[in-house]
């Protein structure tokens, strides 16, 4: 029996401990359990947050090992390798698949029920991987998606129109990467149509404008590793925002990393698109209404994610003394 207000986090790096941080703040989980290869790194992390949390709600943080996620109800996998120098992208998630086989043939031992939440890049293709690696349902294996994109999408609109980001309503769809896509075509601010918005407002909203602002949201990460090395403040209120949708139960509409069976013409690949999300993770996606270049585009992006699994499978195939050879990785 699993418990939903116990949550685990594999791979505590600069991503995994700010979703750490994130999570015990929220009021969310009652304990937090933080694993990780570099056992003093957990240790430290938990020691940190611990020390603030008489300014927050009471949580129990603490560095743990596998055996210790057996009762969570929901487990953030935020563990993967950093890119080498020279080392291609299909190497690098050669590796990562090494790593995450061996992630989920631990955490598989000890606890069959949780929500399983990848977090680790390329999320995409991870969670597919997590999902087949697992054996679990597919609505308890979903990945954070374009969730985070999403929400950098409504920042700047809501900058540019001048309205609150909450109030804006538009997705970014498809891989959680350079094949993503903005659906414009539904985008409206508080049920107002976008250009109708525009009108009412006196704001020109000139095509080229639209396409800038998609291209400095599917560029921001490269934008902010240039400026600060890494990214992870958004990704880690992006996880909790996925988590008060599992824990409460809220029945939220959010764009995370779902297995896709027939929705926009696509099936058995995963890929961030509108899903409902509850206490049993991804319990439904749904099918917006898209225009027809925004359809194919999505389809595209799909391809591109199907491509890069069966490269990997090859990659296996052909180098699989090497690639299930012992690594030294790092979290991240």
């Amino acid at each position: 029996m699993t418990n939903i207000q116990k949550c685990g986090v594999i791979g505590v790096g600069f991503v995994g401990a700010t979703c750490a941080y994130t999570l015990a703040v929220s009021g969310l989980f009652s304990d937090l359990v933080l694993v990780d290869m570099n056992r003093d790194k957990a240790i430290g992390e938990a020691a940190d947050i611990n020390h603030g949390v008489a300014f927050s709600k009471p949580c129990r943080v603490m560095a743990g090992d596998y055996a210790d996620l057996a009762e969570c109800g929901l487990i953030i996998i935020a563990a993967g390798a950093n890119q080498k120098p020279g080392e291609s992208r299909l190497e690098l998630l050669g590796r990562n698949k090494s790593i995450l086989s061996s992630v989920i043939a631990q955490l598989t031992a000890v606890n069959r029920e949780a929500i399983l939440l990848v977090v680790s890049n390329p999320v995409d293709v991870l969670t597919c991987l997590a999902q087949q690696l697992s054996g679990f349902p597919a609505g308890r294996v979903l990945g954070s998606g374009t969730v985070l994109d999403t929400a950098r999408l409504k920042y700047l609109l809501g900058q540019r129109l001048g309205v609150d980001s909450r109030n804006v309503h538009a997705f970014i769809i498809g891989e959680h990467g350079d094949s993503e896509l903005a659906v414009w075509s539904s985008a409206n601010i508080s049920g107002a149509d976008l250009d109708d918005y525009c009108r009412i407002a006196g704001i020109t909203k000139p095509a080229d404008e639209l396409s800038r602002i998609y291209e400095h949201v599917r560029d921001a990460a490269y934008q902010i590793i240039d400026s600060k090395g890494a990214t992870y403040y958004g990704i880690g209120m992006a996880v909790r925002r996925i988590a008060e949708a599992i824990v409460r139960n809220e029945h939220s509409v959010l764009p995370v990393t779902s297995m896709i069976y027939g929705h926009y013409g696509v099936d058995g690949i995963c890929l961030g698109v509108p899903t409902i999300v509850g206490r049993n993770g991804a319990e439904a996606v749904l099918d917006i209404p898209l225009s027809e270049e925004e359809l194919a585009q999505l389809q595209r992006s799909a391809n591109t994610m199907r491509e890069m699994i069966d490269k990997l499978d090859g990659y296996h195939k052909r180098d699989r003394a090497n690639a299930l050879s012992p690594v030294l990785y790092a979290y991240f």
